[in-house]
């Protein structure tokens, strides 16, 4: 299996920004991204914009998307609304979300593991009809914030439901950045007995600097999909201190010094996080973002 980056930048990244950012913003973000040769991109989630103000444009954003470029273009569907929105909107990839934990699930959107699982049920059963491809997150994979150590054997079955269901991949979600390469190789030891690695993917917080070390853990034993978000925006709403996603032009850089490429352009992956960190008017906290930029300036 080829190395596959999902950029959640405009979804996961953004969803928490307490600053609007204009629609037209956000379609050249997801331009830039695309431009620097980013493939997969999550663009947007169909939510009600009570719920998420921020995402509150999808279907305006989503009018304005290149269905046809080279990139692949996927949006966060909780419910089988959203999931007919985002297919209106002419996406041919959805997301579902749920997690490990119960308390966290039940925090997030106030269902069981179960409960959230039963929802989706029409979404997969629909989206097979529809011929759409369907990714299962599963959060808190390591850790949670309110339960503490998640039990392997719980992740294991919450992916095993998802896969049974029809989801082609199963983005593994460390959401509050406390696991370490001991803990994600014994999750993975566990879950690639009974599931095959083309259909995990890494999804890594850096809360305390260990997301690439895990990502070099789990490419080790054989996963070949990872999450980042450019300029390491995001965080989590529901796990205190979870500052940020992985960054993208960490994971990018950590691939070519190590001989691995991902046919992504630094420079301009560079250019599309300065774009949006002008937008928000904020510095971006990637460690490989801040260097490139520095040189490209003194350059």
């Amino acid at each position: 299996m080829d190395l596959k980056i999902t950029e959640v930048g405009p979804r996961d990244g953004l969803q928490n920004e307490s600053k609007q950012i204009s629609t037209a913003d956000k379609l050249s973000f997801i331009q830039k991204l695309s431009e620097s040769g980013i493939k997969n991109i999550e663009a947007t989630s169909f939510v009600k914009k009570e719920a998420i103000p921020q995402l509150g444009d999808a279907k305006e954003l989503s009018a304005s998307l290149d269905f046809q470029k080279n990139s692949n273009y996927s949006a966060l569907t909780p419910n089988l609304k959203g999931y007919e929105a985002a297919i209106a909107s002419g996406f041919k990839e959805v997301a579902v979300f749920t997690a490990a934990s119960e308390s966290f699930t039940k925090k997030n959107i106030n269902r069981t593991i179960l409960e959230s699982i039963e929802g989706f049920r029409e979404i997969f059963k629909q989206a097979q009809k529809d011929g759409i491809r369907v990714r299962g997150y599963v959060s808190t994979v390591i850790d949670c914030p309110y339960e503490g150590k998640i039990a392997p054997s719980k992740v294991l079955d919450v992916t095993k439901i998802l896969l049974d269901q029809g989801a082609y991949e199963i983005s593994l979600g460390e959401t509050i950045g406390t696991a370490v390469p001991s803990e994600v190789e014994a999750l993975l030891k566990l879950l690639l007995k009974e599931i095959p690695s083309a259909k995990l993917a890494g999804h890594f917080h850096d809360t305390y600097s260990m997301a690439i070390a895990n990502v070099h853990k789990s490419y080790e034993m054989g996963i070949r999909s990872f999450d980042s978000s450019a300029g390491g925006l995001g965080g989590c709403p529901y796990a205190k201190g979870a500052s940020g996603n992985l960054a993208t032009e960490d994971l990018v850089y950590y691939f070519h010094k190590s001989g691995i490429q991902t046919g992504i352009d630094l420079e301009k992956l560079v250019q599309a996080s300065k774009f949006m960190e002008e937008i928000l008017g904020r510095k971006l906290t990637s460690k490989a973002y801040i260097a490139l930029r520095s040189k490209m300036v003194a350059s």
